[in-house]
């Protein structure tokens, strides 16, 4: 379930208007790239905040690592089938709200997928489909239904020995969620965090404009097809163009569906808007799994959620409200 994001990128100006500049610091951070922009009265100050939006992110990232053998998401996965853990409430929230996004979306989104049998590589090493038996047993331990939460003691139990939760799929949202609202918490007006491509925005660019996100199609890179404001909220692409293997004359995409242990098919592309980083992050992966028509339909029931989505021939479909301005 594991997932990419590419083709997005943010517009903006470096214009200095009432002596605000814009700073902006790419480190590596939870094994992925992180951009962090901060608009603020000189690079000093912009700088406090990216330190302190860094120090978050890298709290946030030693609570959930499943890498990390001393955190509690490890402690979580040591004891399935053994007996149950407790956690912190911010944990134990997260994994509250991980579940409801799985019932949410039939289960496209799960995060007991890292319970799964690593059968299919996309690195060119793989030359013939894995056997139908393989496939159904690399997700036979697969299923949020079996992540038993207990709210009067914050205790996680996972139910079968094997079991393991991962927040590949929402845990760089969250992140990025956290860090966001304590910049804000602290000051900071303005700014941008970019967590490959899971990006959270507030406030205003120096010229007082909306930021702007610049979406390509991944068959057509040199041009962005939309661009689109974003105020205040959160915008993830998710693609697979690169990572995926061909069998038969069909396209696997490394986006793995937990309940099949097939991976999807169809979708090259999926950019989800959201109020949070967490939402949008698992959302896309889900409409992956979903696929186009199914997607859409559940994106079109959730206030205040659109989605654009480009099926393998770079055919464009959005959700209703979405209103696409080409940048010609």
């Amino acid at each position: 379930m594991k997932k990419t994001a590419i083709l997005i990128f943010i517009l903006f100006f470096s214009i200095s208007v009432s002596a605000q500049v814009t700073h902006k610091r790419i480190l590596k951070l939870m094994g992925s790239r992180f951009d962090i922009t901060i608009i603020a009265k000189d690079s000093l100050v912009a700088n406090a905040y990216i330190d302190t939006a860094v120090a978050e992110i890298t709290r946030i990232e030693k609570l959930i690592s499943s890498w990390d053998s001393s955190s509690q998401t490890s402690n979580i996965n040591r004891n399935a089938g053994i007996k149950a853990v407790k956690v912190d409430k911010e944990l134990f929230d997260l994994i509250e709200r991980s579940i409801a996004i799985s019932k949410l979306t039939d289960g496209a989104f799960d995060i007991s997928y890292a319970s799964m049998d690593k059968i299919w590589k996309f690195d060119g090493s793989m030359k013939k489909m894995p056997e139908d038996s393989d496939i159904k047993a690399s997700v036979e331990k697969v299923d949020y239904n079996n992540v038993i939460l207990n709210a009067s003691d914050k205790s996680v139990f996972l139910k079968h020995k094997g079991m393991k939760i991962g927040f590949g799929a929402i845990g760089k949202g969250y992140a990025a969620d956290k860090a966001k609202a304590l910049l804000i918490k602290k000051g900071a007006v303005s700014g941008i965090i970019n967590a490959s491509g899971d990006m959270n925005t507030w406030g205003r660019q120096t010229n007082g404009e909306e930021w702007k996100v610049a979406i390509t199609n991944p068959l057509n890179k040199s041009k962005a097809f939309a661009i689109l404001p974003i105020t205040n909220g959160s915008v993830v692409t998710s693609g697979n163009y690169e990572k995926h293997v061909m069998f038969d004359g069909k396209r696997y995409s490394h986006i793995i569906d937990p309940r099949t242990g097939y991976p999807s098919t169809g979708i090259i592309s999926v950019t989800v808007f959201a109020p949070k980083a967490e939402l949008a992050d698992a959302l896309a992966t889900s409409v992956f799994v979903m696929g186009k028509d199914v997607g859409l339909n559940r994106i079109n029931q959730l206030p205040n959620i659109e989605c654009i989505i480009i099926d393998d021939d770079g055919n464009i479909f959005t959700s209703h409200n979405i209103k696409i301005n080409s940048d010609d």
